[in-house]
């Protein structure tokens, strides 16, 4: 099992700390977004499916079942569907394909393929990516690494979050798509220390890391002791969206 296999799996350990943890997405974004049938690939619990169904008729596909039945209970006017995408039978056509933070945790290999063969000719491929860049309380992020040095090997000595500039604009490339259009929107969230710690423990390296306990530990002393409490975190949310010029047979 990769990597990828593996760690796509962890997010439905605990359902309800996902949907009060993880943020929302900027609303003008689903304004560049039209339906009338929607098929979402990894909803979670529902953030971006809400504002979905607003747009038209919406099919969700979720990998972990605890997830789905959260996302039924938020989105209620959406159909849930659980099943893998990267073989998961395809419908008739959609007008709309959104992936909100998942698209990276389907198959590198056959993803643009499957969503070409998802959409209607002339149909659109929407990716939705969200980056932490440097920006709130910019201390903290920097008096945070020394926390992630003493607990977890893999962390790069040193290492600062990038400004919202320095993210690029990337988008596979496939001939079953036109020239993407990028949408950016940077915004700003505040957490108290168990917010923060609740946002921590929906990220697929943190749930996995064996010493994480220890390393929350530090992240919440910190926290209280020098912030008081409180910190802001700074996000960058992209939409890169993409018309689907020609495409696979379907099976």
């Amino acid at each position: 099992m990769t990597d990828r296999e593996r760690l796509r799996t962890t997010f439905g350990e605990d359902a309800a700390r996902y949907h009060r943890a993880r943020p929302t997405y900027p609303q003008q974004l689903f304004e560049r977004l039209s339906g009338p049938r929607i098929l979402e690939i990894g909803p979670g619990t529902g953030q971006a499916t809400l504002p979905l169904t607003a747009l038209g008729e919406v099919t969700a596909v979720e990998l972990s079942p605890d997830l789905a039945a959260v996302a039924r209970a938020h989105a209620p006017a959406a159909q849930v569907v659980v099943a893998d995408f990267d073989v998961w039978p395809l419908p008739d056509p959609f007008d709309l394909v959104v992936s909100a933070t998942a698209f990276h945790w389907l198959d590198p290999a056959t993803r643009m393929a499957r969503c070409a063969a998802a959409l209607r000719p002339g149909g659109s491929l929407a990716v939705i990516s969200t980056h932490h860049v440097a920006g709130g309380t910019e201390q903290f992020f920097v008096d945070v690494q020394e926390c992630y040095e003493r607990w977890d090997s893999s962390t790069p000595p040193g290492l600062r979050l990038s400004p919202a500039s320095a993210i690029p604009c990337e988008f596979d490339d496939s001939a079953y798509f036109g020239e993407p259009e990028f949408h950016r929107y940077e915004w700003e969230q505040g957490y108290d220390t168990e917010a923060y710690a609740d946002l921590l423990l929906t990220y697929s390296n943190h749930i996995a890391l064996p010493d994480r306990d220890p390393l929350l530990a530090d992240v919440r002393q910190l926290i209280d002791t020098r912030y008081d409490g409180r910190i802001v975190k700074r996000y960058l949310t992209q939409l890169a969206l993409a018309v689907r010029v020609s495409g696979p047979g379907r099976p």
